[in-house]
């Protein structure tokens, strides 16, 4: 298929705005990445492509920056100017279960395939979802208190914001709480945010500042989700009560300094694409 460009232009670090040969392509990045990439110079274009087709395994979304494809893992920064880079992966009121490929070349966001199929979920989620750049839950790691290692993956955000955002967005966010999920017997941290942009920023503060019919609808949302296909449910560490924002951005560094490990080195990649020979 012919591939599609959604182009940005960085004019200053942490200042992002439409090329003039930008147009909009559905289902992908509209909006542009809060934060510059650490190596970009003034003027460099940062882009997403689409490669292959939408719904199939063929479907990729990958990261451009000028003519030089990165990685929205390991090349987008942890920071931005107000707040954490939230990689969106999957908008609030859909479905597709749409994720950051840890283990291909250059870690493009592609749909997460089980026993040969595309993954779905059984409903739609009602919040933005994605993973925190430059992060990394190590699963040779084992928790002090809850005895349980980590999943493999970036950290998990989830921002509940009034907005839907697009899949492949750079977002900044304010922690406001995690919730410590045991998955399969391994640590799933999600840390719940919103957009620093969104009006609710201003009313959230920290975890006790969001109603409780948000926090809970979000628990009993990874508890239940993967029941439907005969999963048992999800529980929660910390006798499932959330963190507060400042506990968040303590998982938050400890999984920076994690991810900083296996950038460099010092820890065992695996199978996971690090850019690294």
């Amino acid at each position: 298929m012919k591939l599609q460009l959604a182009l940005f232009v960085l004019a200053a670090p942490g200042a992002f705005a439409w090329s003039s040969t930008a147009r909009a392509v559905p289902s992908i990045a509209r909006r542009p990445l809060a934060a510059a990439l650490h190596s970009t110079a003034a003027a460099t274009e940062v882009s997403t492509e689409v490669s292959g087709e939408e719904a199939t395994e063929s479907f990729r979304l990958n990261f451009k920056s000028g003519d030089k494809v990165i990685s929205p893992w390991h090349d987008i920064p942890l920071k931005g100017d107000e707040g954490y880079n939230m990689l969106v992966e999957i908008p609030k009121m859909t479905k597709a279960k749409m994720e950051v490929a840890t283990k291909e070349e250059n870690n493009p966001i592609a749909q997460d395939i089980k026993k040969g199929n595309l993954r779905d979920y059984h409903g739609p989620i009602f919040w933005n979802y994605g993973c925190l750049p430059q992060t990394w839950e190590d699963p040779n790691e084992e928790h002090p208190e809850l005895k349980v290692f980590g999943d493999d993956d970036p950290i998990d955000v989830v921002e509940i914001g009034s907005k839907s955002l697009a899949m492949g967005t750079v977002t900044e966010v304010k922690p406001l709480g995690v919730l410590a999920m045991i998955d399969d017997g391994e640590l799933d941290w999600k840390v719940l945010a919103v957009a620093t942009d969104d009006p609710l920023a201003e009313e959230y503060k920290d975890i006790d500042d969001v109603p409780d019919a948000v926090k809970d609808g979000v628990r009993e949302w990874f508890r239940w989700y993967k029941t439907p296909d005969d999963k048992p449910l999800n529980g929660f560490g910390f006798d499932e009560k959330y963190l507060n924002a400042e506990e968040a951005e303590k998982v938050i560094a400890e999984t920076h300094e994690s991810w900083k490990k296996l950038k460099s080195g010092d820890t065992d990649a695996g199978k996971l694409w690090t850019g690294e020979a």
